[in-house]
């Protein structure tokens, strides 16, 4: 991946989303850290979902984050309403129209994109303007994240389009690397898998060490 690194230049000032949590104790512990975003996923199939768990996101400083999968509008609202969530990530096969409908209504909107080898950047050009960020995950055989990375190399023809999350398989190990990234509209990075003790139980000590390191180099 060399040729999208500049040792030149320190990327310090990520947006930091740390995504799938459930435990409110957890979500209490993780808030402490330097975080942005949050991200509680409602998606049935999900190990980490939320829905069983009704009223159980305590009060925190950062940002809560939303996680559907080709959910309806009217589902996505009333959990916002009923979670007090600020962002929406759309993690399926979302069209532009549902984007630009959450974001005039006020939410923030993360539309993730599942990411190989084959896939064509052009089709990025249709929500354009429709939502807050972009977010860049790994493709793979079911929804959701895959907790593997795909080839960072393909983020050069991915960047133009918008300001983006960087996902998938991001571990503690990777804090110097990213730290050097050179790509334009890379703002910010999504843990999850990597970090875990279980399903939806964070590591806070990883966590910590990590962050420091990114915002440290």
């Amino acid at each position: 991946m060399s040729n999208i690194l500049n040792t030149n230049r320190m990327k310090t000032n990520f947006i930091i989303k740390v995504c799938g949590l459930k435990q409110p104790h957890n979500i209490k512990a993780i808030d402490q850290l330097n975080i942005d975003y949050l991200g509680f996923v409602f998606h049935t199939a999900s190990p980490r979902n939320m829905d069983n768990n009704f009223g159980a996101i305590p009060e925190t400083k950062a940002k809560r984050v939303g996680v559907f999968v080709d959910e309806a509008i009217e589902t996505m609202i009333k959990r916002a309403r009923n979670y007090r969530l600020n962002v929406i990530q759309l993690h399926g096969n979302e069209e532009p129209e549902i984007c630009a409908s959450l974001y005039e209504l006020g939410y923030e909107v993360i539309k993730a994109f599942k990411i190989d080898d084959d896939f064509k950047p052009e089709q990025l050009e249709l929500y354009a303007g429709t939502c807050s960020y972009f977010l860049f995950d790994t493709k793979g055989d079911t929804e959701g994240g895959t907790g593997k990375k795909f080839n960072w190399n393909k983020l050069t023809e991915l960047a133009p389009y918008a300001e983006f999350f960087l996902s998938g398989g991001i571990g503690p190990d990777d804090a110097e690397e990213l730290s050097k990234l050179n790509i334009p509209n890379l703002v910010g990075i999504d843990l999850n898998s990597q970090f875990e003790v279980e399903p939806g139980l964070k590591d806070e000590k990883k966590l910590k060490e990590f962050i420091e390191n990114v915002l440290r180099n």
